[in-house]
């Protein structure tokens, strides 16, 4: 099978979706000729918004090749969102736990059918202070080492305009009327890391590849460069931890500095002995 059929839960949650999003929001949509007509690939998309995955969705929709994404796996358990998630044949991810290489197995098995399978391979919106695309993890890498099949750059903006990354509150703002940049480039050269041992610099030189194509799209959508690192994430939370803890460390040794402050009152007079203030009193008499 070569394409996935759209079935009814995906033409529920179009029917649910498309609308407010085509009365809401004005749509700049490019390479959609980059999407494969037949057989199985991935898509790497980037993440800045709470909103983007519909905005993405919205997009892949209508290529006729309906993605699957791999979510959380909280999001599957109950409600209508569940509901929705299952009956769509999205994968989800068990995070930290033995069944976290249930989803690439499941990632794998779905491109094999010749699905199209999405990943945001960053894992969580992106904390880069100018919203570019940070490190990527290595999942994407893994499977299409495996598989084998195309990856398609994705990038988008516009999302973050009307739902930006953790603000303080998470309402949209709808005017004036945002508009959704969608872009798809073309497929990732990978074809020198097939065959390699799938090791840790192996898989890191093929994120790398993957998310320098997402952000090279993005520069082109935004009309800007692109820094010339892209964010690391670890580095500046041990960043963070390092002047935190230094901060600490400081302020406990003002703490061992500091003496009591002297008294300003006036010292009070040496008691007298018995015998001097005999004397004085015979002197008074």
């Amino acid at each position: 099978m070569s394409r996935r059929r759209i079935g009814f839960w995906y033409r529920l949650a179009a029917v649910i979706c498309k609308p407010p999003l085509l009365v809401l929001f004005k749509r700049d949509w490019q390479g959609m000729e980059h999407i494969p007509a037949d057989g199985g690939f991935i898509t790497a998309v980037n993440h800045n918004s709470y909103l983007d995955p519909l905005s993405y969705a919205h997009y892949q929709y209508n290529t006729g090749r309906v993605p699957r994404f791999l979510a959380k796996a909280g999001l599957f358990k109950s409600g209508f969102v569940g509901l929705m998630m299952r009956g769509t044949g999205q994968i989800p991810v068990y995070r930290e736990t033995t069944d976290a290489a249930t989803a690439f197995r499941a990632a794998v098995n779905a491109i094999a059918k010749g699905e199209c399978v999405a990943f945001y391979p960053e894992g969580t919106l992106t904390r880069d202070p100018e919203m570019w695309p940070m490190q990527g993890k290595t999942g994407a890498a893994r499977v299409a080492l495996l598989t084998k099949a195309p990856v398609i750059p994705v990038a988008q903006w516009g999302a973050n305009d009307a739902m930006p990354p953790y603000a303080k509150e998470k309402k949209l703002r709808l005017f004036p009327r945002k508009t959704l940049r969608v872009k798809a480039g073309p497929p990732v050269d990978l074809s020198e890391f097939y065959g390699k041992e799938p090791t840790a610099e192996v898989l890191r030189a093929v994120t790398e590849a993957i998310m320098a194509a997402i952000t090279a799209q993005l520069a082109e959508v935004r009309g800007e460069p692109a820094p010339a690192e892209p964010f690391d994430y670890r580095k500046e939370i041990a960043r963070e931890r390092r002047a935190a803890r230094e901060a600490a460390r400081a302020r406990a040794a003002e703490d061992t500095v500091l003496e009591p402050a002297e008294s300003t009152a006036p010292a009070a007079p040496a008691p007298q002995s018995i015998g001097n203030r005999q004397a004085q009193e015979d002197e008074g008499k």
